[in-house]
């Protein structure tokens, strides 16, 4: 038998796997976990408590609740329309994210609310905050974004916001229909990542109704501090709705360019 059995192996260190100006400069980059070393075939202590540490909150994120009321009055205060406060068919958070479909519809308390405030329509843009996945990313920036966007939005017949408690971007459609928007703007906690556990999104809709596919939205994803500004998903979003409106459609076959604001 080899003697290098009974040997202690290098992999038994703890070493990089890169050189340490090169890690430092991946790192400078990206906030993905790169150039994390190594302590025999398993990472490094350091390393290891740091991904249960963003396991945990991308975990907490997904079962956080929504506080509707308080982002209601901060988003009447910001912008001065009227709040509309609704909640999806599952009843919570668990039932949630179990049934997908329960969150893509209205109950029936905020389906009769949702028609009783179509007064006063027909609108140009429905604006729908939902928690989605992440109520954290709600919370920390959906007002934000909507205050950045809503002087971009003059000249536009805005509906009432609506805030939804347990909803999906497929709730926009039916709250879009109902109001008689245009168009509608679903602004919703994505699904959080290890390093991304507040990212909120925002999905465009032309013609709102029941049954629209995603290759008919148009979305704008990675809101949040390390990522697209409010300031930039307000001008994106912009340019989508210049857009949609001039062609009457969203989806696969829109492609505005997202940066230029020159028309309207």
């Amino acid at each position: 038998m080899s003697d290098d059995l009974h040997e202690p192996h290098e992999m038994t260190r703890s070493q990089p796997l890169v050189d340490l100006q090169d890690a430092n400069r991946l790192r400078a980059l990206t906030p993905a976990r790169v150039a994390l070393g190594r302590t025999g075939v398993s990472l490094p202590t350091r390393a290891r408590l740091d991904f249960d540490r963003c396991h945990a909150l991308a975990r907490d994120a997904v079962h956080a609740r929504l506080e509707v009321v308080a982002l209601a009055n901060t988003l009447r205060a910001l912008t001065g329309l009227d709040i509309l406060c609704f909640h999806s068919a599952a009843p919570d958070r668990a039932t949630y994210l179990q049934r997908p479909d329960l969150g893509r519809k209205l109950d029936e308390s905020s389906e009769k609310m949702v028609a009783e405030s179509a007064v006063g329509g027909p609108f140009d843009l429905a604006l729908i905050v939902a928690d989605g996945l992440s109520a954290l990313a709600v919370e920390r920036h959906a007002a934000a974004t909507i205050e950045a966007f809503v002087p971009m939005a003059a000249g536009w017949r805005l509906a009432p916001i609506s805030v939804v408690e347990q909803g999906r971007v497929a709730i926009g459609d039916q709250i879009g229909a109902a109001l008689g928007a245009q168009i509608a703007v679903v602004l919703i906690g994505e699904r959080p990542g290890l390093s991304s556990p507040d990212s909120l999104g925002i999905y465009i809709t032309w013609d709102p109704r029941p049954g629209r596919t995603d290759a008919e939205k148009n979305c704008i994803s990675n809101i949040r501090t390390e990522g697209l500004s409010y300031a930039q998903a307000a001008a994106q979003l912009s340019a989508i709705l210049i857009e949609a409106r001039r062609l009457h459609l969203t989806g696969v076959t829109l492609k505005p360019q997202a940066h230029s604001l020159k028309e309207g």
